[in-house]
């Protein structure tokens, strides 16, 4: 015990028990499917537990504790036990319900604790999380057949649940009203997901929070299917009216539909990644990584005169070795240096330079859908889009310079003539 005393913190309790273990989201991801279900297995009868606690607590309220007289309400009595089943971890376990019965109308008063914990048909949200995070369909059934007395769900069962239950999130995700939102910055992304484009729109709050605001299926980045895209999402509430800094790619469908559907409330900042991938891809394999690094050496640049001098030299110097690759730096060459001409590239570029935040969700997206084997129709694809998305989503972290973003909500306003400069001042 001294030893154990030893390797614990000073105080009392952790001298005894040692330091907290908190199983991390990630960890759970992580873990095998056996591991999986042993984490099931030890929760699951302290549930039951819990379950036999509130019935017990309503029958004492109804009719007093066991074996006492005239203690609870008037008539009511204990009348024995009916078996039953309650979900858990997303599949029934066996249990006993008590009854109580009125004497003098004898009739039976139902408990209103076990109508809640029988099941009210919403869907099941454990399920859904433990679906996403990797015992698939196919597997459910085999995993809930080790946790002891469970009523295993069937694969088909489990499917159709998650079904539901995605379904419900889709919904959601759709209709979410936008207007409580005070958005300054919105990312623009086309990503394949099951062989088709998604484009994803994620909202930067003024105090830097991100907002999956809703995505769309298209073939590619079209620009009409983009433009009533951002149209259904200023229906939702979104609100552009104090200008806001939109950060994308250099698809001139999407350019299109954000000057047809923001009109003068919008600015735009071309990711500097996919410039730089745009003009390589012009030049031999073995040449495409010095350049590269020329032209994010040029980008770098503190000012925009600093960085508008180096890229135009690079222009110069990709006519004489290729006049396409020139011609593509010199495309939409103003918006890669939007945030250097509003003079914040220092500060908030680490953030709104390229579309990296879009990305990024992206991979996760991955880590939870690439289980699925075949995907079988659209409405497939985007419930378990909208899932991945809704529960990613609470895990975001705020952006890189988010102090600096009233600042740029300046800025914006300055560059729109929504704030006059000597307002601002």
């Amino acid at each position: 015990m001294e030893k154990i005393g030893r390797i614990g913190g000073k105080s009392k309790k952790n001298r005894k028990l040692g330091q907290e273990r908190i199983l991390r989201e990630e960890e759970y991801q992580n873990l095998d499917r056996e591991s999986k279900v042993e984490v099931i297995k030890a929760l699951i009868p302290l549930g039951l537990m819990r379950v036999a606690e509130m019935l017990e607590e309503e029958v004492e309220e109804l009719a007093g504790p066991r074996y006492s007289r005239g203690a609870g309400q008037e008539n009511l009595v204990r009348y024995g036990k009916n078996p039953g089943s309650v979900k858990l971890a997303g599949q029934r376990h066996p249990c006993s319900v008590p009854r109580i019965r009125n004497k003098r109308t004898q009739t039976e008063v139902p408990l209103k604790s076990w109508r809640d914990l029988h099941g009210s048909g919403e869907v099941d949200e454990v399920l859904l999380r433990r679906v996403l995070y990797g015992i698939s369909c196919r597997n459910y059934e085999a995993a809930a057949a080790n946790v002891p007395e469970a009523i295993g769900l069937s694969k088909s069962t489990v499917s159709r649940q998650f079904i539901e239950a995605s379904a419900q999130q889709l919904k959601e995700f759709n209709e979410r009203d936008l207007s409580p939102y005070d958005i300054v910055a919105i990312f623009l992304d086309g990503k394949t997901f099951a062989e088709d484009t998604m484009v994803i729109a994620l909202g930067i709050t003024l105090t830097g929070e991100k907002v999956l605001m809703g995505f769309t299926q298209t073939g590619t980045e079209n620009g009409q299917t983009i433009h009533d895209f951002l149209r259904e999402l200023l229906d939702r509430g979104l609100r552009v009216e104090q200008g806001v800094l939109v950060i994308m790619d250099g698809s001139k469908g999407m350019r299109a539909a954000v000057k047809k559907a923001l009109k003068n409330k919008a600015i735009v900042q071309r990711c500097q990644w996919h410039k730089r991938e745009n003009v390589v891809s012009y030049l031999p394999k073995n040449e495409q990584e010095r350049w590269r690094k020329k032209l994010q050496q040029a980008q770098q640049k503190a000012t925009y005169q600093e960085a508008k001098r180096a890229l135009n030299q690079l222009i110069k110097d990709l006519e004489s070795r290729n006049t396409c690759a020139a011609n593509s730096l010199k495309e939409g060459l103003e918006e890669t240096l939007t945030l250097h001409r509003l003079g914040l590239f220092e500060l908030v570029g680490i953030s709104f330079k390229t579309t990296n935040c879009i990305e990024s969700i992206m991979s996760q997206v991955e880590a939870r859908c690439s289980k699925v084997n075949a995907w079988k129709n659209s409405s497939q694809k985007q419930r378990w889009l909208a899932a991945a998305l809704m529960d990613i989503e609470p895990r975001l972290r705020r952006v890189k310079g988010y102090k600096h973003l009233p600042l740029l909500r300046q800025k914006i306003q300055e560059q729109l003539g929504i704030l006059k400069r000597s307002d601002a001042a």
